[in-house]
């Protein structure tokens, strides 16, 4: 059994971005130098060999020693390079995120996406969370995926996941309304349901500052609220979004968001996550 801390967590992602050196695609839209410049730096740190999968005329007329992949449809190419295994992993950069992630539903035959973020605190404190799709997390039964295949990837830092499960509201607040009420009654039900397996999880209701504390994967009540989460922290509350891995098990695919324009610990996290089970606890 792992650690349940993730206080390590980051120097073992670049313990093995390094090793592997994988070869990772990044989806490029209207590039500007800052992502350029993010995505060399990944290069040259070593992280990864980093293509840039874009408009080729428009990425060279703000200059690039990157390899290009020209097209004028990176939310198909990138997908595509991923399942004909030209490349090991893919970052979604600055790509379309609805045309890119039907995209790659579509061709890798995957019914749901399901996708955890890694984020970091102002602190300094790396966590797991999800949803963070809008349109993710909104059964009872995917919340409860979510979990399942998230303690699984979690586990493969040997990190020993903890989950904190978060509501609408506080347990006082029963009956002020009936949405509320609803994540109240799941957030029980999925913890009654996770602790059968095995799996150490506690009901935070809407404590998210206390969950934070003990637990190392935050389950949000639906994708909004989740993705809201996100942005709160990492675009105003001085933290950072590492990425958003799909939970595949054949395909390394990271999830970005457009704003904020720094793709290299994005990239690193994808080249880390290539051949995972082969560089599992024997990296530490």
């Amino acid at each position: 059994m792992g650690s349940k801390s993730t206080e390590n967590l980051l120097g073992l992602i670049e313990k093995r971005a390094l090793k592997n050196r994988a070869r990772v695609a990044i989806g490029v839209r209207n590039p500007n130098p800052k992502m350029l410049k993010s995505a060399r730096d990944a290069h040259v740190a070593g992280y990864a060999h980093v293509m840039l999968v874009g408009n080729k005329k428009e990425i060279e007329e703000i200059g690039t020693d990157l390899e290009i992949v020209g097209t004028n449809d990176p939310e198909r190419t990138i997908g595509d390079l991923l399942k004909s295994r030209y490349v090991d992993a893919a970052v979604r950069g600055t790509a379309g995120a609805s045309q890119t992630l039907s995209h790659l539903k579509k061709i890798l035959n995957q019914e749901n996406l399901h996708r955890i973020a890694l984020l970091q605190t102002n602190e300094g404190t790396p966590f797991f969370i999800a949803p963070v799709g809008i349109d993710e997390g909104n059964e009872l039964a995917d919340k409860i995926d979510f979990i399942k295949l998230g303690v699984e990837y979690i586990r493969r830092f040997n990190i020993e996941p903890v989950v904190g499960i978060l509501s609408g509201g506080r347990l006082g607040d029963l009956g002020r309304n009936s949405r509320v009420d609803q994540t109240l009654a799941e957030g029980d039900f999925i913890v009654n349901r996770i602790r059968e397996q095995g799996i150490e999880a506690k009901h935070y209701t809407i404590l998210i500052e206390d969950a934070i504390k003990e637990a190392n994967f935050i389950l949000a009540p639906d994708g909004i609220s989740g993705n809201l989460i996100f942005r709160t922290l990492v675009f105003l509350g001085g933290g950072y979004g590492f990425g958003a891995p799909v939970l595949m098990d054949d395909y390394v695919f990271v999830d970005t968001s457009r704003v904020g324009g720094h793709y290299t610990k994005a990239i690193m996290l994808a080249s880390a996550l290539v051949d995972k089970e082969d560089t599992n606890t024997n990296d530490q």
